[in-house]
Formats: structure tokens, C-alpha cells, sequence
């Protein structure tokens, strides 16, 4: 069974499906939620930014390795 959650648009992943845009909403709060997190238990502006970059870049690696796994791909050759 193939997934075709996504399209591939540069170097994006664009949801093309429900559940793509599912996985990015979830990908989205839980940003937010880490920042808002990371925001409560700092103590200056740079503490905050430099532990909340660390996490959105996981954050990003994850969403696009399922991007990655979903992706409609065009079938290429065949006679």
C-alpha cells in the first residue's frame, strides 16, 4: 500500500491528504508547546532561542523523514 500524504515542493513537503495535514498541525503545536515550555524554565532571551532551535530542527528532521516515506512519487519508464 502506498501513502501519498505529501508532495514534494523544492525542498518542502506540502501535505496532499487529511492525514498530512494531521501530521502537520501535530508538528506545528508541538512547537509551539516546546517553546512556550522551553520560554517557562528560561532565564534570558538567547537561552530560550538557543534550546528552542535545537528542538524545532528535531522537530523538522521528523517531519520531513515521514514526508520523505510518504511522498507521492511519479512512476517513472515502463513500455
Amino acid at each position: 500500500m502506498k501513502l501519498n500524504w505529501f508532495t514534494r515542493k523544492g525542498i518542502f513537503y506540502l501535505p496532499a491528504t487529511i492525514a498530512g495535514w494531521v501530521i502537520l498541525a501535530i508538528a506545528a503545536g508541538y512547537a509551539v508547546y516546546t517553546f512556550i515550555d522551553i520560554d517557562h524554565h528560561s532565564h534570558s532571551v538567547s537561552d530560550t532561542l538557543i534550546n528552542f532551535v535545537f528542538n524545532l530542527l528535531l522537530i523538522g528532521l521528523i517531519y520531513t523523514v515521514i514526508g520523505y516515506f510518504t511522498e507521492a512519487r511519479k512512476v517513472e519508464g515502463g513500455s
